[in-house]
């Protein structure tokens, strides 16, 4: 969701508000310091084996629980989305929060269909301090353990490992065992250092540091420093010890996730408030009435308490799953099987799964763990294969890429998870990594820049137009010209009255991210232009370090004889389609074109659908399917659908 999404529309001071803003941005924080980053390139290893060796932590289970927490980055000491510090993620949230800047972007009708009231997400929660989980607030017990002041334990990496040795020693002594021994000995105290209150969670976050031991690592952080972990082979753990941890049984009830990952059921209410008004999500009975096409990621613009109460107000709206950020705990709302109201474009609604993940868009240090991200793969990759959605950038999409559903809808369309959540990374855990599948002169491209190297400049992540903190980023910026200092390209839907694309963090309309297809317009020198709602786009592209590699992928352009053809934001039947007693929806195009001689990847084709949904009794909901047949577009940013009569493919 764009900033401040995860606002309530009414009854603002309800109760279920009251943890509305802890820690909301908290990752916006600035750090007080910034973490050691000019140490020899042997240094932060070093660090690791002498925390372990002070601590009596194995060092492979001190880098397990490290690499799992911030794959061993620093992130220039400041916070992650839920106020975690340095590569053991220690966590201070009272600090973050203090730290950290407001943020308010705007709004959109989550549901998307005109046929009903909106239901919005605009507005801001009233900030009440509230006694934070211990899990928040692991930074203090490592300051007690260690004597290192909580700002070192903050800002210096090496006084970060040590914090966190000493909290995995003292888990392990509170298990009754001593420090030291093999490493297969720590499973229970790793389960403890999670900061999960339920055994799922804890048990699920165990296995993944020792699966990280098991097969091992290496990579180089954003400080630019090498770290290794050997593969141990055949490593078994002792997890009797997470018995002893006294945690909750979480309520899997109704859900619908993989065994992989842990999943509580905490249901979004289907309630009706009055004649013709309900809320907040809609009954369905997908796939058998509807294909799923979708799944959206977003991000919450909140804290886990917070999202969790909102999602329970049947005022609010609703998406199908939650992903908390310290570990990974996913929480399902809705079944799959029905629909719920998230992306701000009823056709994606319809045929979507939405995915919430704690975190905030404009702090490019507000980092997510690996937890979520694994746990969140882990999920997408179940769901995908039971409604055989394909592992592709046109139907994994952020809420960034969803269209407009109208030319009024545009310049309120969200713009989560925005250019710092890392596609590629994301990609590679779902078993699906953006490598080239034509070669360096082939007729579309797929976006890929490396992620860490790639730091365009962002403005607004703060204050409108001050310089946001330079952080890796998977996006591409566009220009008119095969230059730099050329202009971005405009986006008419964005700005009607012709105004310039900025460098804004949340501003899209010049921007292609990891992942997406494009059709080649041109290419010269270490430049490569692109079909970018409907003009050519260029980005630097050199050959000794792309942003993008040689794709195959299936075309579309305008049929001989048409000049220009309408682009839509939804694909909707033919009038004739409408059963009576459901009004025709009208198939309103976009205020672009696509013009002859252009060509966009398609994603695929399909009919046109609308689910008529407007009563709290379901028995009388209807799905409209007609015979005009859409091809989904690699447009711009986002998606978009032209007639399949308009166009011809071109299969490369």
């Amino acid at each position: 969701m764009q900033a401040s999404a995860l606002v309530r529309p009414r009854r603002a001071r309800r109760r279920g508000a009251v943890v509305a803003a802890l820690l909301l941005t908290l990752a916006s924080a600035a750090p007080s310091a910034t973490a050691e980053q000019t140490a020899p390139s042997d240094e932060l290893q070093r660090a690791f084996a002498d925390a372990a060796a002070e601590y009596r932590v194995p060092q492979s289970v001190l880098l397990g629980v490290s690499y799992l927490q911030s794959r061993w980055d620093g992130h220039g000491g400041a916070p992650s989305v839920t106020g975690g510090y340095g590569p053991m993620h220690l966590t201070d949230a009272a600090t973050a929060l203090a730290e950290a800047p407001h943020h308010s972007h705007g709004a959109e009708d989550a549901r998307g269909d005109a046929a009903r009231a909106p239901r919005t997400s605009e507005g801001t929660p009233v900030a009440e301090r509230a006694a934070l989980p211990a899990r928040l607030k692991t930074l203090g017990r490592a300051a007690e353990l260690t004597g290192i002041p909580a700002e070192q334990l903050r800002t210096n990496t090496a006084a970060n490992i040590r914090g966190g040795a000493a909290l995995l020693a003292d888990a392990q002594r509170k298990l009754g065992r001593a420090p030291g021994g093999a490493a297969a000995d720590w499973y229970g105290a790793v389960a403890r250092f999670s900061g999960a209150d339920d055994t799922a969670t804890a048990t699920t976050y165990a296995d993944d540091v020792f699966d990280v031991i098991r097969t091992g690592q290496e990579r180089t952080t954003d400080s630019g420093e090498r770290v290794s972990l050997r593969a141990h082979e055949g490593l078994r753990p002792d997890t009797s010890a997470v018995a002893r941890l006294g945690l909750r049984t979480a309520d899997r009830g109704l859900t619908e996730c993989p065994v992989t990952v842990a999943c509580e059921w905490i249901p979004a209410p289907y309630e009706q408030f009055g004649e013709g008004d309900y809320g907040n999500h809609d009954k369905g009975n997908r796939p058998a009435s509807q294909s799923v096409e979708y799944i959206v990621v977003h991000d919450t613009e909140a804290t886990w308490d917070t999202t969790l109460q909102l999602v329970q107000d049947p005022e609010y709206v609703s998406w199908q799953y939650s992903l908390r950020s310290s570990d990974g705990h996913v929480a399902q709302h809705l079944r799959l099987k029905d629909v719920g109201w998230h992306a701000g474009n009823w056709y994606v609604n319809a045929k979507s799964i939405g995915l919430e993940h704690e975190g905030f868009l404009v702090s490019p240090d507000a980092w997510y763990t690996e937890a979520m991200y694994r746990s969140s793969a882990r999920l997408v990759r179940y769901l995908a294969k039971r409604y055989d959605v394909p592992l592709d950038r046109q139907h994994i999409i952020g809420h960034d890429n969803v269209p407009g559903t109208l030319p009024s809808t545009i310049g309120g369309m969200h713009t989560d998870p925005g250019p710092y959540w890392d596609w590629a990374h994301y990609f590679t855990l779902l078993g699906r990594p953006f490598v080239p599948t034509a070669g360096p002169g082939a007729p579309a491209v797929t976006i890929r820049p490396d992620y860490d190297r790639h730091q365009p400049v962002y403005t607004g992540c703060e204050k409108a137009g001050d310089t946001c903190a330079p952080h890796g980023s998977g996006a591409v910026r566009l220009h008119t010209a095969p230059d730099a200092s050329a202009p971005l390209v405009k986006d008419i839907g964005l700005r009607p009255g012709g105004g310039d694309s900025t460098t804004g963090v949340n501003d899209t309309g010049a921007r292609a991210t990891t992942g997406q297809q494009y059709a080649v317009a041109e290419r010269r020198g270490d430049w490569t232009a692109i079909w970018y709602l409907g003009q050519k786009a260029w980005f630097h592209n050199p050959r000794t370090e792309p942003t993008a590699v040689g794709a195959r992928a299936a075309l579309v352009t305008p049929r001989e004889g048409l000049a220009e053809i309408p682009v839509y934001g939804r694909a909707y039947p033919e009038a004739s389609a409408y059963p009576a007693g459901v009004p025709v929806q009208a198939v309103t195009p976009l205020p672009y074109k696509l013009l002859s001689g252009q060509r966009y990847v398609t994603g695929g084709s399909t009919p046109g659908e609308y689910y008529w949904a407007t009563s709290f009794d379901a028995s009388k909901h209807t799905v409209v399917r007609g015979k005009e047949r859409y091809h989904e577009i690699q447009f711009g940013h986002r998606v978009a659908f032209v007639k399949a009569s308009d166009v011809r493919v071109v299969r490369r």
